[in-house]
């Protein structure tokens, strides 16, 4: 069932990012336009020191209670952004029907913090040191299955891995869970805390990650002529959405609506991204069909933009192939560095956030655009641009392509399209808490 038979409306969000762990701080870090970038201490010695690293919040504070000693730390962060965006919209758990509530968060990895703590265990002290704990902190879906229980949601739980396009995968599933009147709420996003030595070795292994270390304020730096690869970050975001008319029918404007969502495979290479760009191309189309939206009326795209080679050549071919009109271009890890799962979800809230505010957040160090480079990208200071509609690219390893179609929602009263089955009902119709 397409997003025309019924509009999936943005009704909250919440985040935690290296740029902040509330809304606010977060977009004034992303229209800084300045890498943040730094030296981790538990990075020391290896050949890439540095990372983007979520700082300025006591994750166990802000989860509190007893349960958060069973947690990793990507669980820890998709939890705090998920009550967050809850609050946001306005929804109170212990009042809504929990069966028609569903939860989808994207995540890679998982606890490998965990796992390798324990792995030294094992080989140091024996198997008696390895925590009866392990599986359920280090497994994915624990994310998943966190947020379900501290928000009493007991409609499907799902923690979808198709690497770097997690978080929009997760977004795009939901939207197909209220459109087709399975859940009349739910919380999706992504996460993911890898700043561990052994991922950030891997990832410097073969070749992903910028090697500049007298510069890591420098080193990402997406679409640039120079770039090197990309910055590892960490971090969480989560959406609520729901029917537009239920949204409304409880006293609540969207926030944006989620026009469309489109995926493609490129069954190329593992790593790789196709050099034709055919799977991004398939999930611009699909995106672009389900909103029913022509190219030319696109005004925005948050790229992928990892800095790296490939994917930037890529990405800057397919936009300037499919958009000629040179829509508005903006690449987040420029700032954030690149937060693998959580990426999708982080950009697709920065995607929402230009559209209420009519902002184009910079693309940090972009000085010199390489050879044949046709892409309006905003530079230097945010750009004030109305914009009505926009995509937001996610491309993960394995071929995963996943674009997200987000509309402005203009008017005070519902938008157009027809109520899907449930609508009305359950969470979907809870008063504002």
């Amino acid at each position: 069932m397409g997003r025309s038979d019924t509009a999936v409306a943005v009704t909250g969000m919440g985040m935690v990012t290296p740029a902040g762990a509330d809304e606010r701080t977060f977009w004034e870090g992303l229209c800084a336009g300045v890498s943040l970038a730094r030296r981790c201490e538990q990075l020391a010695g290896l050949p890439v020191d540095f990372a983007c690293p979520v700082a300025g919040i006591d994750l166990d504070e802000a989860v509190g209670g007893r349960s958060v000693w069973r947690m990793a730390r990507f669980v820890k962060m998709a939890l705090v952004a998920a009550r967050a965006a809850v609050a946001d919209a306005g929804l109170a758990p212990e009042r809504w029907d929990g069966g028609r509530v569903g939860v989808v968060l994207g995540v890679g990895v998982g606890g490998v913090a965990v796992l390798t703590d324990n792995a030294r265990r094992l080989d140091v002290d024996g198997p008696e040191a390895v925590s009866p704990l392990l599986v359920p902190m280090m497994m994915p879906n624990a994310a998943a299955g966190e947020v379900a229980i501290a928000l009493r949601a007991h409609g499907p739980s799902l923690a979808p891995a198709t690497a770097c396009a997690s978080g929009a995968t997760a977004i795009a599933l939901a939207g197909d869970l209220l459109t087709s009147g399975r859940c009349d709420v739910v919380v999706a996003g992504g996460a993911e805390a890898v700043v561990t030595p052994l991922v950030v070795s891997a990832f410097a292994g073969m070749g992903a990650l910028s090697l500049r270390t007298a510069d890591p304020a420098g080193a990402s730096r997406p679409f640039a002529a120079d770039r090197d690869g990309f910055v590892i970050g960490e971090g969480a975001a989560a959406l609520v959405l729901e029917r537009a008319p239920d949204a409304y029918a409880r006293g609540r404007r969207p926030r944006a609506l989620l026009a469309g969502t489109g995926s493609g495979t490129d069954a190329h290479h593992p790593t790789a991204p196709s050099p034709d760009g055919a799977g991004a191309r398939r999930a611009v189309e699909a995106a672009l069909r389900e909103a029913g939206w022509a190219a030319r009326e696109v005004d925005h795209i948050n790229a992928h933009g990892t800095s790296t080679r490939l994917n930037d050549t890529m990405e800057t071919g397919l936009i300037s192939g499919m958009f000629p009109h040179r829509p508005t271009v903006t690449a987040p890890k420029g700032v954030l560095g690149h937060t693998l799962a959580a990426g999708g979800a982080i950009e697709a809230a920065a995607t929402v956030l230009t559209l209420e505010h009519g902002v184009v957040p910079p693309v940090a160090n972009l000085e010199s655009p390489p050879d044949g480079f046709d892409l309006d990208c905003v530079v230097k200071e945010p750009r004030t641009q109305e914009v009505r509609r926009a995509l937001s690219h996610s491309f993960g390893f394995g071929g995963h392509n996943v674009v997200l179609a987000f509309q402005r929602a203009d008017g005070d009263g519902p938008v157009p399209g027809r109520e899907g089955p449930g609508a009305g009902r359950g969470a979907g119709s809870a008063p504002v808490s």
